[in-house]
This record gives structure tokens, sequence and C-alpha cells, in this order.
């Protein structure tokens, strides 16, 4: 485990969360399983993070991604670009606690949710067992548990 490339990618990834930088820079490649055993990605914009630990992103219940995470936990979330690939691999769930829905509410959801009372929105946290890092600027390559 080197600490200075999970250090680097964590940086990374925090600033892309919409909490820090807003707008759809913080777009993420989410994996999940189908309900035919095969992987389909999507594209979620991160919400909240705390490093590669653990990563939000909020969405519907009814949304397909939402369904995934509910019938299969095991995820990978990706993040690339010109100057870094990450991977992440662990488990997703769906949470619907009063608490955190409030806790993650923003601003630009209304559009499309009645508030974080309602009962159609929801976070998905992605949390991390294993990753792949490579980052150009200073070299920086790491794969391991987390």
């Amino acid at each position: 485990m080197n600490n200075k490339t999970i250090e680097k990618a964590s940086e990374i990834i925090h600033s892309k969360s919409n909490y820090i930088g807003g707008g759809m820079e913080g777009i993420a490649t989410l994996t999940l399983i189908d309900e035919n055993g095969y992987p389909v990605s999507s594209t979620l914009t991160i919400s909240k993070t705390d490093g590669i630990k653990w990563l939000t992103f909020l969405t519907s219940l009814d949304s397909s991604s939402a369904k995934r995470a509910n019938n299969n936990s095991r995820a990978c979330v990706c993040l690339n670009s010109s100057e870094y690939h990450i991977s992440l691999m662990g488990d997703i769930e769906v949470l619907t606690d009063e608490k955190t829905k409030k806790e993650m509410w923003q601003e630009p959801l209304s559009y499309h949710f009645k508030g974080p009372d309602d009962p159609q929105y929801c976070v998905l946290r992605f949390t991390t067992k294993y990753y792949s890092i490579y980052i150009v600027d200073g070299d920086l390559l790491d794969k391991g548990l987390l």
C-alpha cells in the first residue's frame, strides 16, 4: 500500500465531489451487476466522499442503479482522465434513512424530488474493498486491499 498514491487519489476524488466542485466535473462510472449476472456501467455524479474509502451518489429508488444495487451489492467505481485512472472495487448499498437523505440533500435535486423527505429519493453508498490506481504526475501506481 502506497500511502502517497492513496492520498493523491483521495484528493482527486474529493475535488470531484458535487459538494466541493459542483457541476458535471464529478462524474464517475459505476458498474453494477444486472438481473442476468452481467456488468452494466452508468455515469453518476459523485455527491460526497471520504477519500477512496467511500463515495455516495444521489438517485431515485426507481432508477436502474438503485434496483441493481438492491439485487447485488458488488460494484466498481472508475474515474479517469489523461492524468489518472482510479478503479475502486467493493460493495454498494441503497440508503433511505431520513438522517442520511437530509445530510446528502443538495438544492439542485429539487428539480427531481420534492425534498429530502421524498420517498423516491435515495443515496447509493459505495464502500471500497480494494483498488487499482495510476496517477501520471509522479508516476504513482498502486493496487491492494483497503
